[in-house]
C-alpha cells in the first residue's frame, strides 16, 4: 500500500492510520499485554521489527515522491541557458554612471586597475600627504566641507574629500611599484552652485608610479585616452599649470570640434596632471631617485558635457526624466 502512495497528503493519511497514536501497529503494540510472558517477548520483537520496516518505507517513499515533484518541476521550468535574454524595462544607467564606465574602460585597457576610497576623508590624506601641509596657501584651491569632529588638538581633522587624490597616498603606502591605479569617486567642495560648477560631483584620478617613467609617457596614456573616448581623429594640447602634489603640472585640452553639440573652434581643457611631485613620493616611503610618475584627474560630467553638449551640469543631479531619458 506505501509503495502505492504518489502524494504528500496521501502519504500523511497513511502514516497516521498505520503509524500513529491510534493507527493499527499501535493498536497492535498495546494488545501485547494480553499474551503470556513467551508470547510476549516473540511478538514484541516481531512488532518492534516491523515498525522499524514501516518507518524506514515511509521515510523513502517521502524522499521519493519529493524527488519525484522536484524532477516535474525543473522539467517544466526548465531555462535553455543557450537562448538569448529577452529586454526588459528596468530603466537606464545614468549619464554620469555611463561616461563614468566609458573612462575605467578606456583606462583598464591601458592596464590600470580601479580603487575605490572613503568620501570621509582625514586632513593628513586629502591635504598633507600630497604636498600641501596645514597653513599653504593652496589650500584655498578647495574649499573645503569639514566634519564637526575636534581632536585632542583642538583641530578638525576630518573632512569630506575634495578629490579623489588622497588615494595616491593610500595606495602607494600599501603597495610598491609598479603602481597604475584610476579612482572613481564622488568629491564634495563648499561652493555656489551654477552652470559649470556643483558643491558634490564625482572625480576620476589616475596614478602610475614605476622605474623610468617620463613626461612622454603621461602625454601618450593621456592622448590615447582622448582618442578612445572623442574620436581617433582628436588634436591634444598641453599647456602649464600648477597643482601641489605634481610638478610639472599641466592641463590637457582638446581642439571643440570633437565635441557633439559645440560648433566653437578652439580648444576645451578637459583634466589636469602632472609628474609626481618627489615629496610626494618620498612622503609614502619610495625613493624619488629610483621612482617617477604621473597623475592625472578629471571630471565624469564635464566629459559628459563636452561629449553631448549638455549647457548645465546642474541637469545630472536634478533627476529630471526630460534629461535622464536623452541617454
Amino acid at each position: 500500500e506505501l509503495s502505492q502512495i504518489d502524494n504528500p497528503d496521501e502519504l500523511e493519511q497513511w502514516r497516521v492510520r498505520i503509524l500513529g497514536r491510534r493507527g493499527e501497529l499501535t493498536g497492535i503494540l498495546r494488545g501485547l499485554a494480553q499474551l503470556d510472558l513467551e508470547e510476549r517477548r516473540q511478538v514484541g520483537a516481531l512488532g518492534n521489527q516491523a515498525k522499524a520496516a514501516l518507518e524506514e518505507g515511509l521515510e523513502k517513499r517521502g524522499r521519493d515522491i519529493s524527488e519525484a515533484r522536484l524532477a516535474q518541476v525543473a522539467d517544466l521550468e526548465r531555462i535553455d541557458v543557450t537562448l538569448p535574454g529577452r529586454p526588459v524595462a528596468t530603466g537606464r544607467l545614468h549619464p554620469t554612471t555611463q561616461v563614468l564606465r566609458e573612462i575605467t574602460d578606456a583606462f583598464v585597457a591601458m592596464g590600470f586597475s580601479i580603487v575605490e576610497g572613503p568620501e570621509v576623508e582625514w586632513d593628513h590624506y586629502n591635504f598633507e600627504m600630497l604636498n600641501i601641509p596645514q597653513g599653504h596657501p593652496a589650500r584655498d584651491m578647495w574649499n573645503t566641507l569639514w566634519v564637526d569632529y575636534v581632536n585632542e588638538e583642538g583641530q578638525r581633522p576630518m573632512l569630506l574629500r575634495t578629490h579623489t587624490s588622497p588615494m595616491q597616498a593610500r595606495v602607494m603606502e600599501s603597495v610598491q611599484p609598479p603602481v597604475r591605479v584610476i579612482v572613481p569617486g564622488k568629491c564634495y567642495r563648499y561652493e555656489a552652485t551654477d552652470a559649470t560648477h556643483e558643491w558634490h560631483f564625482y572625480q576620476v584620478e589616475g596614478l602610475a608610479v614605476d622605474e623610468g617613467i617620463t613626461f612622454a609617457d603621461l602625454k601618450g596614456t593621456l592622448y590615447e585616452f582622448a582618442r578612445r573616448l572623442f574620436g581617433t581623429e582628436r588634436k591634444v594640447r598641453f599647456r602649464c599649470d600648477y597643482f601641489p602634489f605634481v610638478e610639472p603640472g599641466v592641463d590637457m585640452s582638446i581642439d571643440c570640434f570633437s565635441c557633439e553639440g559645440n560648433d566653437s573652434s578652439g580648444w576645451i581643457e578637459i583634466m589636469g596632471a602632472g609628474m609626481v611631485h618627489p615629496r610626494v613620493l618620498a612622503g609614502v616611503g619610495y625613493d624619488p631617485e629610483k621612482y617617477t610618475g604621473f597623475a592625472f584627474g578629471l571630471g565624469p560630467e564635464r566629459i559628459a558635457m563636452l561629449k553631448y553638449g549638455i549647457d548645465d551640469i546642474r541637469h545630472f543631479y536634478s533627476n529630471d526624466l526630460r534629461f535622464l531619458r536623452q541617454f
